[in-house]
């Protein structure tokens, strides 16, 4: 919301500094009483009528016009896919923690519908696997037994932003993400980072190409800060993975470094070719939000997310 709105609101209430008050002399666990009573209180006002008009008018809580059975099919196959290469599938809440996405990485909390009792809908399910296997090896939930031992994971989930989007037939507030995350610890020479990005584009090959047989597809590689020559970093990668799996068509675009400062080293985007035209259907990276949760520089984590309700709408099942 507009910084000036909020300023005319609190001016003809007569409470300049009501969200001072709020913000910085109320505890999470005092404003979260406040927030309660205050909601309970609007909701009481609300008529059966009034109901049915807030939900025709609210973009939020409109349900997505899809064939929620070929949906569910190219969510199974993902799933299986991603599960032959070792990524677990999870089934996350609905709602993350308050500042899952504004706090570690770079999404301004407005962009998030915020709830009560300290948390957000679901806006970016990395960043929630993120605390969940910050989480995991914050309490000894996983012993790695050996310095290269990693965690791999999946998920599926509806994502919801506030931004405004296009008047277009499909187009909703919410929408259907696959994602994949893979974490472990600096062990020298960019191994995990070769490692990982491989593991990500194997998976990805196998889901679009083998079992989709989507047989155009490409992954670009774009140099990004946060490494000490992320240009030559991105070589590497590039070499590495072409090593690998030379049947895949991997680009590194090492020009310039690009201005992102979302992704540390490397971010990549995954294109598709469908019925001739090329989809970007994917985006991932290296990101350093577990060396934030755990302060330490020593964690690592790629990240992987593709458009799943996107690429539904153009192949279907």
């Amino acid at each position: 919301m507009d910084a000036s709105i909020v300023e005319k609101i609190l001016a003809r209430v007569d409470q300049p500094d009501l969200i001072d008050v709020l913000a910085n002399e109320l505890s999470s666990s005092e404003l979260n009483s406040v927030l309660l009573d205050l909601f309970s209180r609007k909701a009481a006002q609300l008529s059966a009528p009034d109901l049915l008009k807030s939900y025709r008018g609210n973009r939020f809580v409109q349900p997505a016009d899809v064939d929620v059975l070929a949906l569910r099919r190219l969510e199974t196959i993902a799933y299986e896919t991603f599960s032959q290469f070792g990524f677990k599938p999870i089934e996350l809440s609905p709602v993350s923690a308050l500042g899952s996405c504004s706090v570690v990485a770079t999404a301004d909390q407005k962009k998030v519908l915020s709830a009560g009792r300290q948390t957000e809908v679901m806006a970016d399910a990395t960043n929630a696997l993120a605390l969940h296997i910050a989480d995991l090896k914050h309490s000894g939930g996983w012993q790695p037994e050996q310095p290269t031992d990693r965690l791999h994971f999946s998920t599926i989930h509806r994502h919801l932003r506030t931004p405004p989007v296009p008047k277009i037939p499909g187009f909703r507030p919410h929408f259907k993400v696959a994602c994949l995350v893979t974490s472990g610890r600096d062990t020298g020479s960019f191994q995990f980072e070769k490692e990982a990005l491989t593991g990500h584009i194997v998976a990805m090959t196998a889901f679009f190409r083998d079992q989709l047989r989507i047989d155009k597809l490409k992954f670009r590689l774009t140099a990004r800060k946060g490494y000490s020559d992320p240009i030559a970093f991105v070589e590497q990668l590039r070499a590495y993975v072409a090593e690998q799996r030379p049947d895949v068509v991997v680009e590194a675009y090492t020009d310039a470094i690009g201005e992102n400062n979302y992704y540390k080293g490397l971010q990549y985007k995954i294109d598709i070719d469908v019925n001739g035209q090329v989809i970007e259907i994917g985006d991932g990276g290296y990101v350093d939000w577990t060396q934030q949760l755990l302060q330490n520089k020593k964690e690592r984590l790629l990240i992987t997310g593709i458009g799943l309700e996107l690429l539904y709408r153009l192949i279907g099942t």
